[in-house]
């Protein structure tokens, strides 16, 4: 199953998802495609499993995080997180933005979902551990606005800028760190 997960990214990310198929992922592959279909009915349910793949690996490295910055400040911890999570999109960001453009269109979401779900409890259960730190009311708000944003924008950043040095990556890890921070703690300005 690994080797046809990995046949299918290297496919999508040298072809496209519309010229992939299940024939060129088998043969890429090394099996026949009556192998592939034994484990995967379809082109969809091979990209799907890729994706599922994907996002479980940048929601352990979400975790991971988590667990490194429990004894920060809220600021510091937001900081690491946020460079934590550019981290995890530069695992391989064309093959990201694949999965962004295509998943939608697949209708096979349930997996990826249920991953969503769990990395928006890991944030909404830190925000929580953080409440006395946080002026916000509504944490399930609070944890939807803070996830989406930095998802959003840590994406965009690898997609649109992939030549960033260190410089730069720095400078966006402090503007978004300011923006979420004011956003939780509008009392206090960031440091």
């Amino acid at each position: 199953m690994e080797a046809l997960l990995e046949a299918t990214a290297r496919i999508l990310v040298r072809e496209g998802y519309d010229r992939a198929s299940t024939n060129r992922i088998a043969a890429l592959a090394g099996v026949s495609v009556g192998s592939l279909y034994q484990y995967f009915p379809n082109k969809e349910s091979l990209v799907t499993a890729l994706v599922a793949r994907h996002t479980r690996e940048m929601l352990q490295l979400l975790q991971d995080a988590m667990e490194e910055v429990a004894t920060l400040d809220l600021e510091s911890a937001l900081r690491e997180l946020i460079r934590a999570m550019i981290e995890a999109h530069r695992i391989d960001p064309v093959l990201h933005r694949i999965f962004d453009e295509q998943v939608p269109r697949m209708g096979q979401l349930a997996e990826i979902e249920a991953i969503e779900r769990e990395t928006f409890a890991l944030v909404r259960n830190y925000l929580e551990a953080r409440r006395d730190e946080i002026a916000v009311a509504d944490l399930d708000t609070a944890t939807f606005i803070c996830v989406t944003t930095v998802e959003t924008l840590t994406h965009e950043f690898v997609i649109q800028r992939r030549e960033a040095g260190k410089g730069e990556q720095a400078a966006f890890v402090e503007e978004i760190t300011r923006m979420i921070f004011g956003y939780l703690r509008p009392d206090l300005p960031a440091v």
